[in-house]
């Protein structure tokens, strides 16, 4: 019997398409042999991110409006969900003013406003640069069972913290230790993220370069934190993070309100405001890559949803749930 040729091309695609199949396999076994898993891990803990200016159970920060504090603040604010995640008002809650200028002032308010909820044993962690962060300072924090970014400078926070032994145990405890929280508001919220907003102008937002972007403390991956969203206009700064990282979420909280995220996915509205989700995957065009530095850039194809108390938003299904989540006993 004859032999039947194969065409060359194909069978060299052929050999290609396995040897590429089989270095997959090898490097995906390599790293299974070394500890490492392929998928990304589930976080047992939760995160808070917080817009800023919080209801504290008295009168707003200064230039803010007292308009946005509509929830009862012993049974329904954002600071009672930070501490019945930790676990109750006995819980230990470390307050990390870091990113403030004024640090001892902010981590009073934080003592009288979780004390308003009974939660009396809390733990200021004073660290006010990368020489603060000595072994004591870890030990606390390894006994605390939620933690509580204040607001201020994100930038303060990633070169004080960044590459630490003690955001390390922040990140191992909040991977591995279910009922861990780490809450942040303002700068502590913007910091979570993998890329992280650290300059710009609501007014330089549509311009390209308007926008500064640096690398966060990277608690959560696929997603652009923003704060103070809708009381400073910041919508133009969120949509050119995004227009920038089309696969990363852009979360635009309001003040007074945040995000409890669950599993590093699915994030519950909670408090008086709202939170936008801007979602650049299925964008169809996009010239930001092309045009110059300082020049407007153009877009199609960005979505956006609203959600506010109770909704919920997946981050991994890219999807808005509308139905209300259960009011909490």
């Amino acid at each position: 019997m004859g032999v039947q040729a194969r065409d060359p091309t194909l069978a060299a695609a052929h050999c290609g398409t396995i040897g590429t199949s089989v270095s997959f396999k090898l490097f995906r076994n390599g790293l299974r042999g070394r500890g490492l898993s392929t998928t990304r891990m589930i976080p047992k803990g939760k995160l808070i991110a917080i817009g800023g200016n919080e209801d504290k159970g008295t009168s707003p920060e200064g230039g803010h409006s007292a308009r946005i504090f509509t929830h009862n603040f012993i049974e329904e604010g954002i600071l009672k969900r930070v501490v019945d995640e930790a676990g109750g008002p006995d819980k230990r809650i470390a307050v990390i003013t870091s990113a403030s200028s004024i640090p001892l002032e902010v981590g009073q308010n934080y003592i009288e406003a979780f004390g308003r909820l009974g939660a009396t044993n809390i733990d200021i962690l004073d660290i006010r640069d990368r020489s603060d962060v000595k072994p004591d300072m870890i030990k606390r924090l390894s006994k605390a069972n939620g933690v509580m970014m204040s607001g201020g400078n994100q930038l303060r926070l990633t070169t004080i913290f960044g590459g630490t032994a003690f955001l390390q145990l922040m990140k191992r405890r909040y991977m591995e230790e279910s009922g861990f929280v780490i809450a942040g508001t303002s700068a502590g919220a913007m910091c979570m993220s993998s890329t992280m907003i650290y300059q710009g102008h609501s007014s330089s937002g549509l311009i390209k370069g308007g926008v500064k972007l640096t690398t966060g403390a990277a608690l959560i991956q696929d997603v652009i934190i923003d704060s103070h969203f809708v009381e400073r206009g910041r919508f133009s700064r969120l949509t050119q993070a995004v227009a920038a990282n089309p696969s990363a979420i852009g979360i635009g909280l309001g003040e007074d309100t945040g995000v409890v995220i669950t599993g590093a996915d699915m994030l519950e509205t909670i408090g008086s405001g709202q939170v936008m989700i801007f979602d650049g995957h299925e964008t169809t065009y996009s010239d930001y890559a092309d045009v110059e530095e300082g020049q407007p850039f153009s877009i199609e194809g960005m979505k956006v949803h609203i959600i506010s108390h109770g909704h919920t938003y997946s981050v991994k299904q890219r999807a808005f749930a509308g139905y209300r989540v259960a009011a909490r006993s």
